[in-house]
């Protein structure tokens, strides 16, 4: 029989929807937990997004959770939280370390200096990202980067363009192993009747964080020339831009059609995917896009940008439009508004085809599979 593993895992903020990382660390800790590890996550200090209520929770599902010292200021975070993670880690009882994203892996040495197996998973290459393109945030990443090329047993990738990238910049082998996705329950439009008037069908959706290399700025761009009764909904919450939140609303507030909802989560969350005509994710960047599993899952017809990273997710069974072309991304909207037996088309394979391509119990699987082997 398998001895049980002591396993550490930190770059998450805490264990919530905040962003793809976070959503990723639930679902593998709470899986781990399941197949009989121990699993310890240290989280940031400070504020929850979802709540009060869940500020410095200890334990989740099995999970136990620690929350280290935090420097609540832009761009000191997510450093001396890793550091404070990393040096927790170094000094536990445990088999495996695993760290979520470059910045985090700066710290790769750390637990490595003390005989842990360390394992991290790139998420995306961050420092291309555009609020870390300068300054002291872009120099951290990138040695990230090189320390988990350096210091890392194993490198887990989400996309084929990442490996390739870590080949060929670093002459580094990496693991592919994407994302999953879980089949959820489609509920109907309620709640976001009451609160913005939504149903069935009468809005184009966005959901994710609101960053700039989202391809947010695109998307009100073009839809405030597309001819239709549809409403657009951007759904999700600033991290670390409210300029860039403000530079949004600015750039929709002629448009009486466009509503920002804030952060979701819960019902609400369920509900919007659940009957939208469309899901758009118009990125310029990404690492693996969980918004569009999970859009997939709830059997949307999804719209995104011919970035490897969402093409790659959806094949054949999406719209897809030139990257950071607004006129493009307009006519794909007014064709998809126009025709909606394309849209529905789409609909009805999207389900089917994500949550047997992406499966959550696989990727606990193969990431077990590498915390057990021999280096």
């Amino acid at each position: 029989m398998e001895r049980k593993l002591a396993v550490s895992m930190f770059g998450q903020k805490r264990l919530s929807r905040e962003g793809g990382i976070e959503i990723v660390a639930k679902e593998l800790c709470t899986r781990m937990v399941q197949n009989g590890c121990t699993v310890t996550c240290y989280n940031r200090s400070g504020h929850h997004v979802s709540g009060a209520e869940y500020d410095n929770k200890t334990e989740y599902e099995g999970i136990r959770q620690k929350y280290v010292p935090t420097i609540e200021k832009k761009g000191l975070a997510a450093v001396s939280s890793s550091f404070f993670a990393a040096f927790y880690s170094a000094f536990g009882k445990y088999d495996v370390v695993h760290i979520h994203a470059e910045g985090p892996a700066f710290f790769a040495w750390l637990p490595k200096l003390f005989g842990k197996k360390v394992v991290v998973t790139i998420h995306g290459i961050d420092w291309q990202r555009e609020k870390w393109k300068s300054g002291f945030g872009s120099k951290f990443i990138r040695q990230g980067e090189k320390n988990a090329v350096k210091y890392a047993d194993e490198i887990i990738v989400l996309s084929k363009g990442v490996q390739d990238y870590f080949k060929n910049t670093y002459d580094r082998d990496t693991w592919f192993i994407p994302n999953g996705v879980n089949r959820p329950e489609i509920r109907k439009a309620e709640l976001i009747t009451q609160k913005f008037g939504l149903t069935e069908n009468s809005y184009i959706l966005f959901l994710g964080r609101l960053v700039p290399e989202k391809g947010i700025r695109y998307l009100i761009e073009a839809f405030k020339n597309v001819c239709t009764d549809k409403k657009l909904v951007i759904a999700g919450g600033s991290s670390d831009t409210d300029s860039f939140m403000k530079e949004l609303q600015e750039s929709a507030k002629e448009d009486d059609r466009i509503i920002f909802t804030g952060f979701v989560q819960g019902k609400i969350l369920d509900e919007l995917y659940s009957s939208a005509y469309i899901y758009t994710l118009p990125s310029d960047l990404e690492g693996m896009p969980l918004s569009l599993l999970e859009a997939m899952s709830y059997g949307n017809c999804c719209l995104v940008s011919d970035i490897p990273e969402c093409t790659e997710v959806v094949e054949d069974k999406a719209l897809i439009f030139k990257k950071s072309d607004i006129e493009d991304l307009k006519e794909k909207i007014q064709d998809a508004c126009d025709h909606p037996e394309k849209v529905m088309k789409l609909k009805q394979q999207a389900a089917d085809f994500v949550c047997k391509k992406y499966n959550w119990d696989e990727v606990v699987r193969e990431t077990m599979k590498l915390y057990r082997r021999k280096s």
